[in-house]
């Protein structure tokens, strides 16, 4: 018999396979929360440096960057876990699950890893 999916498109039918709209549906939802998460990390982080000569100058999927001067350092690394730590509570509530990152400080960005 045919279905949608041999037909062609069929608006509101994503696969004929269940277990292909289970994996698509947890990604969403994974993929959305994550999102959610790196928007307040970096609207922390902003209001944090403020008062700092650091700049965000990048930012794309799980990766941030800041320039600041040598003896900002450790600010901006501090305000970053901090900013971290309130986009967790503030995403996802009080939870034991924890969402570990690391930090560089480098003198060139390529030498970020």
């Amino acid at each position: 018999a045919d279905t949608p999916a041999d037909q062609g498109w069929v608006p509101g039918y994503a696969s004929s396979d269940s277990r292909a709209r289970g994996r698509f549906a947890r990604n969403f939802v994974v993929q959305g929360s994550a999102a959610d998460w790196a928007l307040l990390m970096l609207a922390a982080l902003r209001r944090t440096c403020s008062g700092l000569a650091a700049e965000l100058v990048f930012f794309q999927h799980d990766e941030v960057m800041v320039h600041c001067p040598a003896e900002e350092a450790d600010t901006v690394v501090a305000a970053i876990r901090e900013a971290a730590e309130l986009a967790g509570r503030l995403t996802f509530g009080q939870t034991p699950v924890r969402f570990p990152f690391t930090t560089a400080v480098v003198r060139c960005y390529a030498d970020a890893k």
